[in-house]
């Protein structure tokens, strides 16, 4: 009896487990009947690649080319005495401004001052002298006409006459040099501008100019305007006088070459000038050729030894189309822009390239007016697919892709403008 007790449980666990292991088997056949009888659900497709385009911008631009240079002065002058002595003042405060004429320094004046009265004296003595020969050349001619005097007499009274007239010429030239001489005791400016430290203080002896070169005083140089020297290569002078040849528009006297000019710690080219001078020939050991600009400075940015860069133009102003550099791709050395066509569809454009012009590429072929130009996203985009374009102004390399207000659609065959402020600045 205790025997089929403990049976009975056992019995009950192995029914369990056999109705599990059924179950599962139903289940699992199901399962593998559905999965045969249904086909597996596709992926969605993958929406358009979202980039930035721009319409390129026409402006009339003008090529150019940047070169370095070196700032001086118009007028630079080593001040140096005319006369000799002892300094006695110094006038000017260093490095300031001083005007043409103005007293720097003193020498002293007694030598020079003593040598004027002494020949002040000599001229009337000799005048004296010639007041009482042409008074005994008078008489001595009243009596010759009486015949009471002979000719030679005569003629030695006229002779002492002439003599006198020229001793008087002599003494007021010899006057007039030491006026010049005491005058020179006062060293003036001989240009205005900027002086520099003095050289020689006070009590030192100053040698004259003509005496070895004589003592350097102080410089002075010129503030405004200035001078830019720099040298232009042979391609680029012979490109700018094959433009000069074509502009028929104004005479040769008339033209001016403009340049620009910004400093090291400047952006951009803020000056603006003028080419006021050519070398006749070019230098046979470096290929240049020297050209000078002249730049006002009013605000004496400018200063004599600076360097600088400077853009010349090299042609006549042109219409171009204009795209950011960010929008230009290589494709085995090739410059390449990816343009939009009417199904927003990515088309690929070898384009060549020119210069910088505010921060825009000029493309001077290759590009369509009117194409709109994927400026960002190009990492995203190849040939033949298809985007969701995002229409923004063309942004310039600095600026990056950044919207400037509503873009409109140019018209057709016209070429989307920048606003005019985003076009200001740089030689045109």
């Amino acid at each position: 009896m205790l025997t089929n007790q403990r049976m009975i449980p056992h019995a009950i666990r192995r029914l369990r487990r056999g109705i599990g292991l059924g179950t599962a088997l139903v289940l699992g056949s199901c399962l593998g009947a559905t999965g045969c009888g249904r086909a597996p659900a596709k992926a969605p497709p993958a929406p358009p690649t979202p980039v930035t385009v721009s319409y390129p911008v026409e402006r009339e631009v003008t090529d150019y080319a940047d070169f370095t240079s070196r700032i001086a002065a118009v007028e630079s002058v080593e001040v140096r005495a005319h006369v000799w002595g002892y300094l006695e003042k110094v006038n000017f405060k260093e490095g300031a401004l001083v005007k043409e004429g103005d007293v720097l320094f003193e020498l002293d004046p007694r030598p020079y001052r003593a040598a004027l009265d002494q020949a002040t004296a000599r001229v009337r003595l000799d005048e004296a002298q010639l007041r009482f020969d042409e008074a005994e050349y008078e008489r001595s001619l009243a009596l010759a006409r009486r015949g009471a005097l002979s000719r030679s007499d005569l003629d030695r009274s006229v002779a002492a006459r002439d003599k006198d007239r020229a001793n008087v010429e002599a003494d007021k030239a010899l006057v007039a040099s030491y006026e010049l001489n005491l005058d020179y005791t006062k060293v003036r400016a001989p240009v205005g501008g900027r002086v520099s430290r003095y050289l020689v203080t006070v009590g030192n002896l100053v040698q004259s100019g003509d005496q070895g070169g004589g003592t350097l005083l102080t410089t002075i140089v010129s503030v405004d305007p200035m001078y830019a020297y720099f040298d232009v290569d042979e391609g680029t002078i012979q490109r700018a006088r094959r433009s000069v040849r074509r502009d028929i528009t104004r005479p040769d006297g008339e033209r001016v070459w403009p340049v620009s000019l910004g400093l090291a710690t400047e952006e951009g080219f803020l000056h603006r000038g003028t080419i006021n001078f050519v070398d006749n020939q070019v230098n046979a050991k470096t290929g240049t050729l020297r050209v000078r600009g002249v730049f006002p400075n009013k605000d004496e940015a400018l200063s004599p030894g600076f360097f600088a860069r400077v853009r010349m133009p090299v042609g006549l102003p042109h219409r171009a189309l204009l795209v950011s550099d960010r929008a230009l791709d290589n494709d085995q050395g090739q410059r390449v822009l990816y343009a939009l066509n009417e199904k927003d569809e990515v088309v690929s454009r070898l384009v060549r390239v020119g210069a910088l012009h505010d921060g825009l590429r000029a493309i001077e072929g290759g590009l369509t007016p009117g194409e709109r130009v994927i400026v960002d996203g190009l990492q995203q985009v190849r040939p033949g697919v298809t985007v969701a374009p995002k229409l923004v102004a063309m942004p310039t390399s600095e600026s990056g892709a950044r919207a400037a207000g509503p873009v409109t659609p140019p018209e057709p065959g016209r070429v989307a403008r920048r606003p005019a402020a985003a076009e200001d600045g740089g030689p045109r």
